[in-house]
């Protein structure tokens, strides 16, 4: 139900931050790598073709210039969630971060604090969650997982 594509191999050690937190609320997974760059027919057939396989959002993760997440957008109709990478040829990241975010009315990409991809797997969650209560369940407690957690080491650091 989740795309996940990232740039380069490089970029998976941020992008299985989505992958694992979408694998423990049971969500199906694809994961690829389409550079925007280097594959560009592979990206247009990605974008084009997703839904069509029964993908519902899309998480591109991409460093450097970081043009995958809006060159998906503008040719997906599915959301698309853009998770920017420091890279080793980045500008502390803020170069990918404002690439992702700065996109033109009319192609949006939801865009994720910079190596955020955990953020972005559990926005993908929510959106899917919006039509499907199983996931949505699995969200609710997942949260509720996170109140339980901040509780319990208010009650440690008051002692």
């Amino acid at each position: 139900m989740v795309g996940i594509i990232m740039g380069s191999d490089s970029d998976l050690p941020i992008m299985q931050e989505a992958i694992d937190i979408l694998e423990s609320f049971d969500i199906q997974i694809e994961v690829d790598i389409v550079s925007a760059h280097r594959t560009p027919e592979k990206l247009v057939d990605y974008s084009k073709n997703a839904h069509l396989r029964g993908i519902k959002v899309i998480i591109a993760g991409a460093g450097g210039a970081a043009h995958l997440p809006g060159m998906v957008a503008s040719m997906s109709p599915l959301p698309i969630i853009g998770v920017p990478v420091k890279s080793r040829n980045s500008i502390d990241g803020w170069d990918s971060v404002l690439s992702i975010l700065q996109m033109p009315g009319g192609v949006p990409v939801a865009t994720v604090a910079l190596d955020g991809a955990k953020n972005a797997g559990i926005l993908a969650a929510q959106i899917i969650g919006a039509s499907d209560k199983c996931v949505l369940d699995k969200i609710i407690a997942y949260k509720e997982g996170l109140k339980l957690k901040v509780e319990q080491a208010s009650e440690r650091v008051r002692k």
